[in-house]
This record gives structure tokens, C-alpha cells and sequence, in this order.
């Protein structure tokens, strides 16, 4: 399977996140959208074809975090 540089999960879980919290996942406003593309870019990352799946893999390739980390899940 094809997976996203480590680099680039970070952002991607970073900005999730952000945008999440502005619980922005309702509606066709532009952070809607955008929550939606970064959603998208996750699954595509991963490999998966569900956010949560997407964040779940991440979790295991993002650098320093081990396999039963879980702190990349918990909200800030």
C-alpha cells in the first residue's frame, strides 16, 4: 500500500483537528468544505476510506508516537 511521507500526516491530523473544533463538518460553508477536503486527503494518506480508520492509521506512522499511543486521538 502506497503511504503518505510521515511528514505530512502531522498537518494533516493538526488541521483536522482544528477544524473540528469549530465543528464545522455541518453544512456547505467554506470550513465545511474544507474539513470535508482534509478528510478526503487523510483517507487518500492512509489508505483508508473512513475518517476515523484515516486518523487511526496515522496514528501509527506518525514519527514518535508508538503503537499504543493513543494521545494523536485525544482532543487537545
Amino acid at each position: 500500500m502506497l503511504m503518505a511521507h510521515p511528514a505530512v500526516l502531522p498537518g494533516l491530523v493538526d488541521r483536522y483537528w482544528a477544524l473540528s473544533v469549530l465543528d464545522a463538518a455541518e453544512g456547505d460553508s467554506p470550513v465545511g468544505r474544507e474539513i470535508r477536503a482534509v478528510e478526503r486527503a487523510l483517507c487518500v494518506a492512509t489508505g483508508t476510506t473512513d475518517v476515523h480508520a484515516a486518523l487511526i492509521a496515522a496514528r501509527h506512522h506518525l514519527p514518535g508516537t508508538g503503537t499504543l499511543d493513543d494521545s494523536v486521538l485525544a482532543p487537545g
